[in-house]
């Protein structure tokens, strides 16, 4: 058993995180407002992960302006891509495993 753990990453444990990894391997990149639309969370709440994702380097910020207004988009990185991926891949043999 632990061996199907260990390919769990803890940066996708919470449920906001998931999802935020979920829609921008899916999505080529998505701003701030429409990531908070997609997952029906506070501003704080998705700022905090967001900002956790990137320390990690999973994910990467573009700050741009539309007109006078600030745009902030986010992109998953290689890297972030290869650690979800795994993430999946172990919780699909995790689940394989109970059957």
């Amino acid at each position: 058993m632990r061996s199907l753990l260990s390919g769990l990453h803890k940066a996708f444990e919470n449920r906001v995180r998931l999802g935020i990894m979920s829609v921008l391997t899916i999505q080529e990149s998505l701003d701030f407002n429409a990531l908070k639309e997609y997952l029906k969370v506070t501003d704080g709440n998705l700022a905090s992960h967001l900002k956790a994702l990137e320390k990690e380097n999973f994910i990467r910020v573009e700050k741009s302006f539309i007109g006078r207004k600030p745009n902030t988009k986010y992109f998953i990185t290689k890297e972030g891509k290869k650690a979800f991926e795994k993430h999946i891949e172990a919780l699909e043999k995790l689940i394989q495993s109970q059957k």
